[in-house]
C-alpha cells in the first residue's frame, strides 16, 4: 500500500479503476481457483460484500473510536426487520423507500443504546452491547408483530430494469416473462481453454430468485460508496477526534474534545451502516427469522475486523473477505473447515495480534518501542538475527 502511494496520481487512479472493474467482473469470469464448487459463486460474493460492509461499520466503532461492541448483529437485525415490516409484513412499500427508514431506525437504536452505556468503558461496554444483540433477537422470537419464530417472508427485492413486450424499459419487480435490457454471458473454463458460454448468462439489473450476481453488484456498489464516505470521515476533524478518544480519553477531554459526543457519533454511524447491510441482506434472502441473527454472527463480524487489522479500512475488508469466503470455498472439508478456520484464528492471534494489515499508527508505535528498547539496552535483536 505504501508503494502504491508513491506512484503518480494518474497511475493510482488507473489502478483503482481496473481493480473495481475486476471486482464487478469476478462472478462473470468465474476463475476456477477462486470460484466455489457446489455453491453459487454470485451468492457467496454477495455475502462477502455484506461482511465487508459490516466490517467497515464495525471498524468505525472498534477501530476508530476504540469501543468494543459484541452485539453488532443487533443493528443488523433492526435494519433487516425494519425493511421486512415495511415491504411485506405490515405494509407493501418498495425496497428503496424502506431503506431510509431502516437506516434511520438503526441509527436511533444506536443513539438509544449509546446514550446511557457509552459512559462506561472496556469490559462493561462489551457486556452491555452483548446483551443488546441478544435482546433484539429474543424480542423478535417472542413478538408476534415481528413474526415471532416463524419469521417474515416475501420481502421486497430491489427494482429490476427490464424490457417490456413492446420493447420499452420497465422498472419494477422481476417477472418471468420479462428480460433485462441486455444479457452478459459467463466464461466457461474447459480443458485448458476459455470459452464464452452463451447459455449461461446474467440478466443485467434483474433481481430475481435464481441469479445472485445482480445482488452482488448492488452490494459492491454500496461498499464502494461507504468506502468513500469512510475515507472522508477518517481524514476530517471527526476522525481525528475518534483517534484521540481511542488513544487516551482523559487526555482528549483535557484538550477540549467532547469525547462522549464523538463516541455516540461513532456508535450511531456504525449502527447506520449495520442497518443498511441488514436491509440489503433481508431483501436478497426475501425471508428472515430470529435464527438469522445469532450471537455467532457478532463474533464473526468482530473477527473480520480483528483479523484484518482494526483501524485500517483496507485491512478489515481483507479480514471480511477471509471470514466470509474461506468457509464457503472449502465446503468439501465439511466440519473440518470450521476447525481449521478456528485454528487459523488462534494462530493469527498468537503470531500477529495486531492483525494482517495493522494501521500505520500501530506499525509506527512498534517501531518506536523497538528503538527505545535498543537505546535502553544497546542491543538490537533484529540485527543479530540478520547476521545469523
Amino acid at each position: 500500500m505504501n508503494k502504491l502511494k508513491a506512484l503518480p496520481k494518474p497511475v493510482k487512479l488507473a489502478f483503482w479503476v481496473l481493480l473495481a472493474i475486476l471486482a464487478y467482473a469476478l462472478p462473470i469470469l468465474e476463475p476456477p481457483i477462486i470460484s466455489t464448487p457446489g455453491v453459487d459463486f454470485g451468492g457467496v460474493l454477495f455475502v462477502v460484500t455484506m461482511y465487508c460492509l459490516i466490517a467497515l461499520g464495525l471498524n468505525i466503532v472498534v477501530g476508530y473510536a476504540g469501543l468494543l461492541d459484541l452485539g453488532y448483529v443487533g443493528f443488523y437485525a433492526v435494519g433487516a426487520y425494519t425493511a421486512a415490516i415495511l415491504t411485506s409484513f405490515h405494509a407493501n412499500w418498495p425496497l428503496l423507500l424502506s431503506l431510509p427508514f431502516a437506516v434511520a431506525a438503526t441509527t436511533i437504536a444506536g443513539l438509544i443504546l449509546g446514550a446511557p452505556t457509552l459512559r462506561v468503558r472496556g469490559d462493561y461496554l462489551a457486556i452491555v452491547t452483548l446483551g443488546f444483540g441478544e435482546i433484539i433477537r429474543l424480542v423478535a422470537v417472542n413478538t408476534e408483530w415481528l413474526g415471532d419464530r416463524r419469521g417474515i417472508s416475501n420481502i421486497a427485492r430491489p427494482p429490476s430494469v427490464m424490457t417490456g413486450e413492446d420493447g420499452g424499459v420497465v422498472v419494477g419487480e422481476a417477472e418471468p416473462g420479462l428480460k433485462g435490457i441486455f444479457e452478459i454471458p459467463h466464461l466457461y473454463w474447459g480443458d485448458g481453454t476459455v470459452l464464452v458460454d452463451t447459455e449461461d448468462t446474467t440478466q443485467f439489473l434483474v433481481f430475481g430468485v435464481l441469479d445472485q450476481i445482480p445482488y452482488y453488484w448492488l452490494g459492491l456498489t454500496v461498499v464502494l460508496l461507504v468506502l468513500l464516505a469512510d475515507y472522508l470521515i477518517k481524514n476530517s476533524r471527526v476522525g481525528r477526534a475518534w483517534e484521540a478518544t481511542r488513544e487516551d480519553e482523559d487526555a482528549a477531554e483535557l484538550m477540549g474534545v467532547p469525547t462522549f459526543k464523538f463516541k455516540l457519533l461513532a456508535f450511531a454511524t456504525g449502527a447506520f451502516i449495520g442497518g443498511l447491510a441488514g436491509a440489503l441482506f433481508a431483501s436478497r434472502q426475501s425471508f428472515i427469522n430470529p435464527d438469522s441473527f445469532l450471537l455467532l454472527f457478532s463474533i464473526l463480524f468482530l473477527a473480520a475486523v480483528v483479523v484484518g487489522g482494526q483501524g485500517n479500512r483496507w485491512g478489515v475488508l481483507v479480514g471480511a473477505f477471509l471470514v466470509a469466503y474461506l468457509p464457503q470455498r472449502f465446503r468439501d472439508f465439511d466440519d473440518f473447515r470450521v476447525l481449521v478456520f478456528g485454528a487459523a484464528l488462534v494462530a493469527l492471534a498468537i503470531l500477529r495480534p495486531e492483525g494482517l494489515f495493522p494501521p500505520r499508527r500501530t506499525v509506527r508505535a512498534k517501531q518506536m518501542e523497538h528503538e527505545l528498547e535498543v537505546l535502553e539496552t544497546g542491543h538490537d535483536d533484529g540485527e543479530e538475527a540478520a547476521r545469523v
